[in-house]
């Protein structure tokens, strides 16, 4: 069940506070003097901190929204007072509450579900049902919560085949961020023809002999103006909201970074947050330009739009920065060697540059100039030298350094990207698409590009700060599914992609914690279990830095904390 509960002022916990938080003198707790027992305590547990100073812990005591004390059973027992709950862990794993460095949605919003689809055949039934419930004239639209390689044929249901079971019906699967595929009908809707001029950065793809497969890659998008959703009361898109959050808590999601949100999200949220409902901790990036029309002025008018200023907010929401795209996705990250198998290009194919080199650095600049920073995604080696050289044109006006500008996913970096980025400060937002979509990586760019996906054993021994996510709906969203890709490099497929990329457990974990707080300036805040820092936890059913690896995606969240606050419990979890 989730649990939603009205927050206490965090100046309570100020009140709380005497003096400096200290050491014991023995070295085996984290204990700060406070004026009165604590609200709760948690004992029995076996916590994995993410604090070097205090790796695990059995027990903790919380205060209003933040630890009090960490250490031993006896130590923390003995701050109780006759109001003080005390919860037995059973020895269950206690971790900081996870983060998500670049996430869109819980899942592939609304539309035909294909997230269970496991065959064209099971594509094509979807569809077929959504078909026979659809008025004459509208539009059947899929989620994007899947991907081709989770088919049994690996490879997308193209044109041809959707006309089998809507011959009538315009058909428009949504794949991911960068991609549409389209029936004939729809192609006639939106009169997309082989005379249809292709957008820079887009492509509109092509059978063998020529004729549309209905499939358009990122600015080809554009030619297809999607159907709105129905219409939502006010109330009903918050309630869509706080549902969508609380999937995320059931997963130990404590914290999100938004990878691009529109003003009418953000303002959403700024709701929710004032009338005290928010389960999770929100950053968000906030869309700027892009594409062939992107310039300065645009990007002034857009943020002036938002109406916030790159501080604002508080530990429940605060702008992480703005979007900025580079390449496109998997399908079109830009590389500086062709791909194995382009749309259909005989070895020319090297990508899309979805926003042209010369205004990208235009608007990173006016970010610089302006105290903003950028997110930028950038995909193929080719992409993220453009990432790091628009940085580096930046700096040479304005030092960016200790400004933690991101470069989202960075698949494929050279050698020579990681000094360039530690001189600048660069941070990486990086996720688990191979998990879903290696198959198609490797067909996409051969066996040692897709391999190498991303090479997060290279990012951190160069020291590069890297935080994990998922980018859902693209790919599933649980952290302990990023965690297991990342440790293991086994895909759902059951194989594994670049062995020598894997990371530690203590990595993995330090990057969905302690990583995705200093990604948004807060690792002082939050990341670890700590005296003094926001009580936001998980409780898990097994002990991740021990369990087989073969068992990490089956632990179970038995409950979420966030601020102290209960928001998620699991229905075998007795406390």
């Amino acid at each position: 069940m989730t649990i939603r509960t009205r927050r206490r002022s965090a100046a309570v916990f100020g009140a709380l506070i005497l003096s400096t938080l200290s050491n014991c003198g023995a070295g085996d707790s984290r204990e700060p003097i406070i004026a009165s027992p604590p609200d709760a305590i948690y004992v029995n547990g076996h916590i994995v901190t993410v604090d070097e100073a205090l790796p695990t812990a059995q027990a903790m005591a919380l205060s209003s929204d933040r630890f009090t004390a960490v250490g031993t059973d006896a130590e923390v027992r003995a701050l109780a007072g006759p109001s003080t709950r005390i919860v037995d862990l059973g020895g269950r794993t206690v971790v900081p509450g996870f983060g998500d460095s670049h996430i869109h949605n819980a899942g592939g919003g609304p539309g035909v579900d294909l997230s269970r689809a496991r065959t064209i055949d099971d594509v094509l039934a979807a569809v077929a049902a959504r078909v026979a419930t659809t008025a004459s004239g509208d539009v059947v639209v899929s989620n994007s919560d899947w991907h081709e390689s989770q088919l049994e044929e690996d490879r997308l249901p193209l044109r041809r085949e959707l006309d089998t079971v809507a011959p009538e019906t315009p058909v428009v699967l949504i794949r991911g961020g960068h991609e549409y595929i389209l029936n004939s009908k729809a192609l006639e809707k939106w009169n997309i023809t082989t005379e249809t001029q292709v957008p820079a950065g887009g492509e509109i793809s092509r059978y063998e002999d020529g004729a549309l497969n209905g499939e358009l890659v990122d600015t080809a998008k554009a030619l297809v103006t999607r159907p709105p959703p129905p219409p939502r009361s006010h109330e009903q898109q918050i309630e869509d909201l706080l549902t969508e959050h609380a999937k995320l808590n059931a997963a130990g999601l404590t914290s999100i970074r938004y990878g691009a949100m529109g003003l009418s999200q953000y303002r959403l949220l700024q709701e929710m947050r004032e009338r005290g409902v928010l389960t999770l901790r929100v950053s968000a990036l906030l869309r700027g330009p892009r594409g062939s029309q992107a310039s300065a002025d645009g990007l002034r008018a857009s943020i002036e739009e938002f109406g916030v200023k790159p501080d604002d907010g508080d530990e429940w929401l605060r702008p992480a920065g703005i979007k900025l795209m580079v390449d496109g996705g998997y399908e079109g990250g830009l590389m500086r060697e062709p791909y194995e198998e382009p749309y259909g290009k005989g070895g020319t194919f090297r990508g899309l540059q979805v926003t042209p080199r010369d205004r990208y650095t235009e608007l990173v600049k006016e970010l610089n100039r302006l105290g903003w920073r950028p997110g930028t995604h950038a995909v193929g080696d080719d992409a993220i030298e453009q990432v790091i050289a628009a940085y580096e044109a930046a700096n040479e006006e304005q030092s960016i350094v200790g400004r933690r500008f991101v470069l989202e996913h960075g698949f494929l970096p050279s050698p020579d990207h990681f000094a360039r980025m530690n001189a600048l400060g660069i941070a990486l937002t990086a996720q688990h698409h191979p998990y879903t979509a290696g198959p198609a990586m490797v067909r996409y760019w051969g066996e040692e590009r897709a391999s190498r996906v991303p090479p997060l054993r290279s990012y951190l021994d160069a020291g590069v700060i890297a935080a994990s996510g998922s980018d859902s709906g693209v790919v599933p969203f649980p952290p302990l599914q990023v965690f297991y890709y990342f440790v293991t490099r086994a895909t759902m497929h059951g194989r594994i992609l670049g062995a020598e990329h894997k990371v530690t457990r203590q990595e993995a974990l330090r990057m969905a914690t302690w990583n995705n707080a200093y990604l948004t300036f807060e690792e002082d805040l939050k990341g670890s279990i700590e005296p003094g820092k926001l009580a936001d936890f998980v409780v898990l059913s097994d002990d991740i830095m021990t369990v087989a690896d073969e068992k990490i995606d089956d632990i179970t969240v038995l409950m979420t904390v966030v601020g102290g606050e209960v928001v998620y419990t699991h229905a075998s979890f007795e406390r």
